[in-house]
């Protein structure tokens, strides 16, 4: 009976917590809508009754300055409301995660304690059903005026439009199969190619290629495609435990790569690598000079990774720099979980980054690589 009390004293300075949390984040979520709402009868009042602040253009380069005005603001509307959703749909996950929890605890207490009668179950019947973050209705008609704000005001009356831009995705959303497919199919190119660069070094018999030099050259890359891979499988291994990582990571809920992506970006760097070492090693053959191939593939890695268009996982590689920036200058930004983690991995990423140092060394202070004759072997040691 003591331990009872002190157990459900407990629960009730947590649910006051609770309570406390929802009710706070609730009233700001209402105050944000009524904003949102309130700019979004401001720009409709512009397209009907446009401010002329372009008094001395002519009429048409008026006509256009609103128009493009008016496309920014709807744009940023539908921004700012595909954000609120998010937020609304994060508070209703909490409101049902906290019941999940407390039911599951009485649960527990029940019968571990062997209460007669269910206390536990009880007490939340009478306790946490009553209580405000759970009995309050208030973030579902949230949900449901901003779904229908969104699909009358800014998509024309086109529900299935509006939902797209809305809706957010589950954790554990199966993937296309067409992606399957790939992932699949480039993985098992990759093990092919891999085993002809492995028997053709073995079989190679120039004894002008120092190997010491082509190894120091393309394991740098090798090791990123390996890491790339392994990080793939990380995701598919939190998301299959129920981790959160999109949360934990604070990434975009509806524009993340998946496992499935990640592996699919690894296994096409290991085919470019594959396809550059064995353009390597026939380059006698091809007549070209041999030690081209890895600069090229560098060049294409880092051309990747910094690519200014919005193609190729822009918002991924994007996420990364920036991440990257603040470890580079940690004493100056505020830095979080993902900074640290990144920075974790790049110190298990040494021996890649000494190589890509060892390759910039080797193109800068070798002036004779394209002839493949000069003496690198002073480099090794470098």
């Amino acid at each position: 009976a003591k331990f009872d009390e002190k157990f459900f004293s407990f629960c009730d300075k947590e649910l006051a917590k609770i309570n406390t949390f929802y009710s706070e984040k609730l009233a700001e979520a209402t105050r944000k809508f009524a904003n949102l709402q309130s700019d979004l009868r401001e720009s409709q009042d512009d397209k009907i009754k446009p401010k002329d602040s372009s008094g001395n253009l002519k009429p048409v380069k008026r006509k256009i300055l609103r128009k493009n005005t008016t496309t920014r603001k709807t744009q940023e509307l539908k921004l700012a409301f595909s954000e609120f959703y998010l937020s609304l749909i994060l508070l209703q996950n909490y409101q049902n995660l906290n019941y999940t929890g407390f039911r599951k605890i009485m649960k527990k207490h029940d019968k571990l304690l062997g209460s007669e009668g269910g206390s536990g179950g009880r007490w939340r019947s009478e306790v946490v059903e009553n209580a405000h973050f759970y009995c309050n209705k208030d973030i579902d008609r949230l949900i449901s005026e901003t779904e229908a704000t969104v699909t009358q005001g800014l998509e024309g009356g086109d529900r299935q439009r509006a939902m797209k831009r809305l809706r957010v995705p589950p954790l554990g959303e199966q993937q296309s199969p067409w992606i399957t497919f790939k992932v699949g199919l480039f993985s098992g190119a990759f093990v092919v190619m891999l085993l002809a660069v492995i028997i053709t070094g073995i079989a190679h018999g120039d004894r002008n290629t120092d190997w010491r030099v082509m190894v120091r050259l393309y394991r740098g890359p090798l090791l990123l495609v390996i890491f790339l891979f392994l990080m793939g499988i990380n995701v598919y291994c939190w998301r299959s435990s129920g981790v959160n990582h999109v949360l934990i990571f604070e990434l975009d809920p509806r524009n993340h790569l998946t496992e499935q992506h990640i592996m699919e970006l690894a296994t096409v760097f290991g085919l470019v690598w594959a396809g550059s070492a064995l353009i390597f090693l026939y380059s006698e053959a091809l007549h070209i000079p041999p030690y081209i191939n890895p600069l090229i593939l560098a060049v294409l890695m880092i051309a990747f990774l910094f690519n200014p268009t919005k193609t190729l996982r822009h918002d991924a590689r994007f996420w990364v720099l920036r991440v990257a920036v603040r470890i580079l200058f940690a004493p100056f930004f505020y830095v979080g979980f993902a900074d640290f983690w990144l920075a974790d991995q790049l110190t298990s990423l040494v021996p890649a980054l000494l190589d890509f140092q060892y390759l910039v060394c080797f193109y800068l202070t070798n002036d004779q690589w394209m002839t493949n004759k000069s003496k690198i072997a002073y480099i090794i040691s470098a």
